[in-house]
């Protein structure tokens, strides 16, 4: 026989401060956890490649930017942009707390949106250390390319070598180099041709100097411009192809670069299932800022080997090097083709090298404060070309190269993030499965739910 407690005026006393003091609790709790919840957050992105959070290579940026970024955007007020926006721009201010977010309505402030250069609704205007950029395309990658061309202290010129059917960098042809250059162009860089036979020099602010596969041989008067752009403490970005230098054998020897015979052949393509045996992979890279912590393969089409003999107050270090397996085939590329011992040159070979030295910051400045005069070179510029250049880590390789000629590693390596997930592919039968389940399967056991239901209540 069960048992139960007598109720009394005592009893009923401590069960109602019993669940008076449960009741309190639970207030607390939920007060403490209120407050808790307005001093820190936590976020979970469950993303395949975390494409709701900032990456890597956005956070690094943030953490070489020292003051403070103020971001304006131009959104009408009842936009509904602006929540797209303040989501985005608050990615950032989670690893930067100095950044500041302003929302202007156009309507109401015509005056500044004119000042501000402003063509468009929906643009962003970011600032940093006195500089300012303009973007409208509202995500990490447009926001993070505009933040690292702010970090650039200056302009970046570069300057392409023309007039002698060198790639063209704003051509759009397989061989060109267009696609490449709009990337660097995004990334802060301003590029422009040079003509050295109808200008007569090389223009003082240039940064780089880039010569490019030229097909033709350059006048004696542009080498003596070209070893005076040198001599001065000008960087240089020298591709060339196997073949002729085409009048470039002066600047070869002031820097201590040869250029060995044949083309470079690499059994390993095979694997990727490349039949053309003038291609060479680069999976092998020197301790070089350039590729430091660089470990994705590079495809060269058509690439010759170097030999450097750096000249006295130089130093020079190889960054890329191909496989074991490679060697530089003289003969022609026909055929069944095979090592040759004494005709042949065995691998693995250098394929692309810096050469650097303290130098005065020449070129005809004024202040002639000492700077570390960079020089890199390549036997491959297929590399770069439209091409060949989202092959690998091409493009990435060739942001790096840039940035450090231009001095600015502490930019290297901060490519951004793609989001493989964006889309669901499914087989036929697998959307047939998904369609028949949500049209006919759910409805029909949710009806039969509901009629067990009724029946089970039409008998009690």
């Amino acid at each position: 026989m069960p048992l139960f407690m007598k109720a009394t005026p005592k009893t009923r006393r401590f069960l109602q401060l019993k669940n008076a003091l449960w009741v309190v609790l639970l207030i607390s709790i939920i007060g403490v956890l209120a407050w808790l919840s307005t001093r820190y957050d936590y976020q979970a992105d469950w993303t395949a490649s975390g494409r709701h959070t900032l990456s890597a290579a956005s956070v690094a940026l943030l953490n070489q930017a020292k003051g403070p970024v103020t971001v304006s955007a131009f959104v009408h007020a009842v936009d509904s942009n602006r929540k797209s926006i303040a989501e985005m721009i608050a990615r950032y201010q989670r690893h930067k707390a100095d950044i500041q977010l302003t929302f202007i309505d156009p309507a109401t402030a015509p005056n500044q949106v004119r000042d501000e250069g402003v063509s468009a609704e929906g643009e962003l205007v970011l600032r940093y250390a006195g500089r300012k950029e303009i973007i409208r395309d509202i995500s990490e990658q447009s926001i993070t390319n505009a933040l690292q061309r702010l970090l650039r202290s200056g302009e970046r010129w570069i300057v392409f070598l023309e007039g002698h059917g060198e790639r063209n960098p704003q051509g759009r042809a397989n061989h060109d180099l267009g696609d490449w250059v709009r990337q660097i162009e995004a990334k802060g860089f301003k590029a422009q041709t040079l003509n050295l036979a109808t200008h007569g020099q090389i223009p003082d602010n240039t940064t780089i100097l880039v010569i490019a596969s030229p097909q033709l041989d350059l006048l004696p008067g542009e080498i003596t411009l070209i070893q005076r752009y040198l001599a001065q403490g000008g960087s240089l970005l020298w591709l060339s192809d196997p073949g002729s230098l085409h009048g470039l054998a002066p600047i070869a020897r002031f820097l201590g670069v040869e250029f060995l015979p044949g083309v470079i052949v690499d059994p390993s393509v095979q694997v990727y299932s490349i039949n053309n045996p003038a291609f060479a992979l680069a999976a092998d890279y020197g301790n070089h800022a350039i590729t430091r912590g660089f470990n994705v393969i590079t495809l060269f089409p058509i690439a010759s080997g170097l030999k450097i003999t750096a000249p006295e107050g130089w130093q020079s270090q190889p960054f890329i090097i191909t496989g074991e397996r490679s060697w530089a085939e003289t003969g022609p590329l026909a055929g069944e083709i095979r090592y040759t011992e004494k005709e042949d040159i065995a691998g693995p070979l250098t394929l692309g090298a810096s050469i650097s030295r303290d130098a005065l910051n020449g070129t005809g400045r004024d202040d002639k404060t000492r700077i570390q005069q960079r020089v890199v070179v390549l036997g491959d510029g297929d590399f770069l070309s439209n091409a060949y250049l989202g092959n690998g880590g091409n493009l990435n390789l060739g942001m790096n190269i840039m940035n450090w000629l231009s001095r600015d590693e502490t930019l290297i390596a901060i490519p951004i993030k793609t989001a493989p997930d964006l889309n669901l592919t499914l087989s036929p039968v697998a959307s047939g499965i998904i369609a028949v389940t949500f049209l006919f399967g759910i409805p029909l056991l949710l009806a039969g739910a509901g009629l067990l239901i009724w029946v089970r209540r039409r008998r009690q």
